[in-house]
């Protein structure tokens, strides 16, 4: 088993930057991939960007430029740097870890680009 715990949501002018962090624990030795997924109003869930263990990183198309992921393997968390926020990028954003053929969520926390 995977807990994960995100945090670092909150409202944000367009233009703005967040920082979201996931902390994992539990079989963590286990996870060979981490990453984010968001879920706006009325849309299906989209996979934002992924780590892997060894570093290798992708990134959706509508956040390439503007999303960073990084992880440290130390304090076993995961973060998303988001800059450059658009009303668009509104949603609940998830951490994901993928861990002997399972895929473990944290409980989302919710990101508003407004003025």
């Amino acid at each position: 088993q995977v807990q994960l715990v995100e945090s670092g949501g909150g409202l944000v002018q367009p233009g703005g930057s967040l920082r979201l962090s996931c902390a994992a624990s539990g079989s963590i030795f286990r996870i060979h991939y981490m990453g984010w997924a968001r879920q706006a109003p009325g849309k299906q869930r989209e996979l934002v960007a992924t780590i892997t263990s060894g570093g290798s990183i992708n990134y959706a198309d509508s956040v390439k430029g503007r999303f960073g992921i990084s992880r440290d393997n130390a304090k076993n968390t995961v973060y998303l740097q988001m800059n450059s926020l658009k009303p668009e990028d509104t949603a609940v954003y998830y951490c994901y870890a993928d861990a002997n053929s399972l895929r473990y969520w944290g409980q989302g926390t919710q990101v508003t680009v407004s003025s």
